[in-house]
């Protein structure tokens, strides 16, 4: 949105956690001040912090009446600031609805849209060109036109939010302004004002900035929030620590995305127990003057974390009526010793194994990275593993570390370990033994760069077993070039039946205790997932962006494929 200088919002509002009886309002303005959100004839304030000389506030609404709607507006210091008034407002904002909360009804099926992967260029014919025209936007567009009651109830941001390593122009100029492009790290991010940017040019928008008003958000980072291979092993997590640059960086990582992410996506009950935000709380309560500053707080709790990840948790859950999401940190709590390898370290292993239980309708895994790649793909992680490890001796073991960081070998399926813990407890799921099975238990993934269905053969795992899905949106806009989707395409498909081949003949190897087929895919364009639970199955739909002629500000939507899980 073009810049107001009378308006006090700088980015925001984002809608982010709903529920049946409260949701959250984020914000950051310009100025430190008391922000107020009214709807459904109520209103509820909440004062701004401070990180870094940024001002930011999350209003919770709570007490509200479950299945109802209503219209909201944010004020700040007492002055209407959304919806934007007055005759700086662009066409394109002064012709989208109003913003609105609606809460859960607990009986509703749930609708969820969900996709990763998405980059901050112009939407302009040359943005189009190179990266694809935004499937979000086209979303919220088609979304703009559309009831209400036909909107889905939250969609979830897979990953890659934001790309730290991979700037736009917009980016680097910004960058180039504070500091030579000349030095490490270049035209990548530093500190935490290049992530207060680069957030600002992700969602500012017009069409973007109304969905993410509108539209209950969840999310979970990947590596490019951070920096691409995030933790793929002990030797990058190594070489990365050498660098000069990099201890301001993650620091600026992670302390922005608990500001710009990680805190909305918490329910009211779980903020009361986040360390920091009891700090924000206290601080209210207590009636102090000026503003709480976290800046020190943010940092210092990016900095544990990195080096203890086991004293915070990013993973989260949320109630969805008689459906469960479960959004699974897989980068941050890794163990990335070569005799102990695992995606999820123990306390986050742990956490998992408390959330996943039956008596739901429908069981949800987010995890940034597929849970079940492409079969012969699997494979090829899980031999490179064995290779990292040592299973072939000391000189294959250096050539199996330089091939996993050279290829993107650190999946789930290159944490075997990890991997065989979690399928035993999805399994168990879906046979019952932790409460009712569930219709589906569906995975919820991105990073890959392609779209796809694929599923536990169902023969298996026996009659009455839950489905086991894994459905991948990726990406929603950062496409591959023509010649790498080839390359994987075949990847994927060709490797399969040599590479099991050779797993079924090694002990040295984890053979995989279930086949899943790919049912649906890949298809490689910018694309936003939606599901929709009917009764004990799922309807599935992949869409992708549109743009007829030169009317780059009416994106519309035309469906890729629709999967129906019966």
């Amino acid at each position: 949105m073009p810049e107001l200088e009378d308006n006090p919002l700088t980015l925001g509002p984002l809608l982010r956690y709903v529920g049946e009886t409260s949701a959250t309002v984020w914000v950051q303005t310009r100025d430190r001040a008391k922000v107020t959100v009214r709807a459904f004839g109520r209103s509820w304030d909440a004062p701004t912090f401070t990180a870094h000389g940024h001002h930011y506030a999350l209003v919770v609404l709570d007490g509200l009446e479950a299945g109802a709607s209503s219209e909201y507006e944010v004020e700040v210091d007492g002055a209407t600031a959304w919806p934007p008034q007055g005759p700086g407002v662009d066409a394109v904002t002064a012709s989208l609805p109003p913003s609105r909360i609606t809460t859960h009804a607990h009986s509703e099926p749930t609708r969820m849209a969900f996709g990763s992967c998405r980059t901050s260029v112009p939407h302009d014919a040359e943005g189009n060109k190179s990266n694809g025209v935004d499937a979000l936007r086209a979303y919220a567009f088609h979304m703009s036109r559309t009831d209400p009651s036909e909107w889905p109830h939250l969609v979830v941001f897979l990953g890659d939010q934001v790309y730290a390593d991979e700037t736009s122009e917009a980016m680097r100029e910004f960058i180039a302004s504070r500091r030579s492009l000349e030095e490490p790290p270049g035209e990548e991010l530093k500190d935490y004002e290049e992530y207060a940017h680069l957030y600002r040019l992700a969602w500012t928008d017009p069409l973007n900035r109304w969905l993410l008003s509108t539209l209950p958000s969840a999310m979970i980072f990947d590596d490019h929030d951070i920096r691409d291979d995030w933790n793929t092993s002990q030797d990058w997590h190594r070489e990365m620590n050498a660098k000069p640059w990099w201890h301001e960086r993650i620091v600026g990582g992670l302390s922005s995305y608990w500001v710009y992410q990680h805190v909305g996506n918490l329910s009211p009950e779980d903020l009361a127990q986040d360390e920091v935000w009891q700090l924000i709380t206290e601080y209210a309560a207590s009636g102090a003057a000026g503003e709480l500053d976290l800046t020190e707080v943010l940092d210092s709790l990016a900095a544990r974390v990195d080096a203890q990840p086991e004293t915070y948790r990013w993973s989260y859950a949320r109630d969805l009526g008689e459906s469960r999401l479960v959004v699974v940190d897989s980068r941050a709590a890794r163990l990335l010793t070569p005799d102990r390898r695992s995606i999820l370290d123990d306390d986050e292993m742990a956490w998992l194994d408390g959330q996943l239980r039956g008596d739901v309708d429908h069981l949800f895994i987010g995890t940034s990275l597929p849970f079940l790649m492409a079969q012969g793909i699997h494979d090829l992680e899980a031999i490179n593993e064995a290779m990292s490890n040592g299973a072939w001796g000391p000189r294959v073991a250096k050539w199996g570390e330089k091939m996993r960081r050279a290829l993107d070998l650190e999946h789930w399926a290159a944490f075997q370990d990890g991997f065989a813990k979690v399928l035993a407890m999805v399994v168990e799921v879906a046979h019952g033994e932790r409460g009712a099975a569930p219709g589906t238990i569906t995975f919820l993934s991105g990073d890959v760069h392609n779209s796809y269905v694929t599923e536990i053969d169902h023969d298996q795992l026996g009659p009455g077993a839950s489905r086991i899905i894994q459905a991948v949106c990726s990406p929603i806009r950062n496409p591959l070039p023509r010649q790498a989707r080839i390359a994987q395409a075949m990847l994927g498909k060709g490797l399969a039946r040599p590479l099991q081949f050779l797993v079924g003949r090694t002990s040295k190897v984890p053979n995989a205790p279930y086949q899943w087929p790919m049912t649906e895919g890949p298809w490689f364009d910018n694309n936003l997932a939606t599901l929709q639970v009917r009764g004990r199955g799922l309807v599935m739909r992949w869409d992708l962006g549109v743009v007829e002629g030169d009317k780059y500000d009416e994106p519309d939507l035309r469906e890729v494929a629709r999967v129906v899980i019966s």
